[in-house]
């Protein structure tokens, strides 16, 4: 028999936040509950989490094992590797000329009218090759590696046709193969109406459900599928045509909820019950119980009300009043948030969404997890689970979103292999 080893021994941890003890995402008065380990250690075997606590504790677990690489933390923090649980990482083109359209005061459906928005990058996306997509997407991935993303959600919908959708999901089944970063694949084929179904959403909406969600279910390539529930997109009654086909086929179900309108899309959340619902800045109160009663994950998305100019954002402090667990992440899109930095997002959290640090941290781990049907692998660090986990050049948790703009990530480890050091890609 092979002798029982550890492969991996991460010591000398300043603070360590493990976010073990639930099993569930966190609501509520909960979503503050993070104890903090002084001077900790955490111990790895084969991708998996061994032990994690106070490092005389692990020492005294692993004591005559034989350690095959230690990685000393420097008396830095160290969390668990961080979930983005909404981001649409494959598309070709930017749209940096957009910019002066909105300091001039366009609003993002009115861009969306002139032909501009997602429409822009739908045509930029079906002009793009597969390797094309996967090189500008492979950027954006080590970028959010880089900022201790691990972990990540990746959606279809600028494609809209049924060949550029399966082009865009064929990247990220090539990424999530290719990279460390997880890659967590949702098809969102009912992103927008496309320009040659103008005046038409009923056609597009069948071609959706008869065409592209049977065949992504029998190519494997999506786990989940959402819709854009909004004013001028899909209907409140088309977004539950579209989510009951899905969940028919046995696909996960998302929604893109009350952005911009308060339009039901929180309350469709509730009655479909949709493992989550994003955006969420004029969802009502009602919405908000729907939700909760349904376990319905509220997604956050502050870094696109910021870059919207919006004066208002989404209502966290009441979703958690309500007993909603909420989650935070970046919606990296080339439009209303072309950003990959979860950083930022977590400063945002605090800032405009007015969440503890110790809400947004539970926000980008455990609760993201869970948003993206990972949280029995992902989102804390205990045994059994992944050993992905992020050692922050920072003393402590506050530290990260306070002192905004910059990379607090010193190193990263996911599946128990070091893949950032020194804020440099090690593979």
């Amino acid at each position: 028999m092979e002798q029982q080893r550890i492969d991996l021994l991460v010591h000398h941890i300043g603070e360590l936040i493990t976010m073990a003890g639930e099993a569930g995402p966190r609501t509520g008065s909960r979503m503050a509950h993070v104890p903090v380990v002084k001077g900790g250690a955490v111990a790895v075997r084969d991708g998996v989490v061994v032990a994690a606590g106070p490092e005389a504790d692990v020492r005294a677990q692993i004591a005559g094992l034989p350690v095959a690489q230690e990685l000393d933390a420097g008396g830095r923090l160290v969390t668990p590797g961080l979930v983005d649980p909404h981001t649409h990482l494959v598309h070709g083109g930017s749209r940096e000329h957009e910019l002066a359209m909105k300091l001039q005061g366009a609003t993002y459906l009115e861009i969306l009218a002139q032909g501009g928005g997602i429409l822009s990058t739908v045509r930029a996306t079906r002009a793009a090759t597969e390797d094309e997509l996967y090189a500008k997407a492979k950027r954006s991935l080590d970028t959010l590696l880089l900022q201790g993303v691990t972990t990540c959600e990746a959606k279809s919908g600028y494609g809209l046709t049924l060949e550029d959708e399966l082009k865009q999901l064929r990247v990220t089944k090539r990424l999530n193969e290719a990279h460390p970063v997880e890659l967590v694949s949702t098809f969102m084929g009912a992103h927008m109406v496309p320009e040659e179904y103008k005046g038409r959403s009923a056609d597009y909406v069948k071609l959706v459900i008869r065409e592209m969600l049977p065949e992504v279910k029998r190519l494997g390539l999506a786990e989940f599928c959402d819709v854009f529930c909004e004013h001028g997109v899909f209907s409140p009654a088309e977004s539950e045509e579209i989510l009951a086909a899905a969940k028919a086929l046995d696909f996960g179900v998302k929604i893109h909820a009350d952005e911009i309108e308060p339009l039901g899309g929180a309350e469709l959340a509730g009655r479909l019950g949709c493992i989550s619902a994003e955006h969420l800045l004029a969802a009502t109160d009602a919405g908000f119980e729907a939700m909760r009663d349904a376990g319905v994950i509220a997604v956050c998305l502050p870094a696109t009300s910021f870059n919207l100019r919006l004066k208002q954002h989404a209502r966290a402090r009441r979703m958690i009043e309500l007993g909603l667990a909420v989650a935070l992440s970046t919606d990296y899109n080339p439009g209303s948030s072309p950003t990959e930095s979860i950083q930022l997002v977590m400063t945002l959290g605090c800032l405009n969404l007015g969440l503890t640090p110790e809400e947004v941290l539970t926000a980008v781990t455990v609760n993201a997890a869970h948003a993206i049907g990972r949280g029995d692998r992902v989102g804390s660090l205990e045994p059994g689970k992944q050993a992905d986990l992020v050692i922050f050049d920072a003393a402590n948790l506050a530290y990260v979103p306070y002192h905004f703009g910059i990379n607090h990530v010193d190193t990263v480890v996911k599946g128990g292999k070091v893949v950032v050091r020194e804020g440099r890609l090690a593979h």
